[in-house]
């Protein structure tokens, strides 16, 4: 997993008051607790470290394995 994946792994489990290894990259995050407004920040935090991505990059399909993926592409 890329080092910024890694880094909102470690920020969603902080949000969401879990270990970063019970956040599961292979399950949808907002099945594991996170929300639009949370989901809006990260956004942010990936376009600062230099990624183009948009709100619907991401919620299409809010698992890390995916924007894993899509932040490689």
């Amino acid at each position: 997993m890329q080092k910024i994946v890694e880094e909102l792994r470690t920020e969603i489990a902080a949000a969401l008051e879990v270990a970063p290894e019970q956040v599961d990259p292979d399950v949808d995050l907002t099945d594991q607790g996170l929300d639009s407004v949370r989901l809006m920040g990260l956004m942010g935090r990936i376009q600062d470290a230099g990624h183009s991505v948009d709100y619907a990059d991401l919620a299409d399909d809010p698992r890390l394995a995916a924007w894993d993926r899509l932040l490689g592409a």
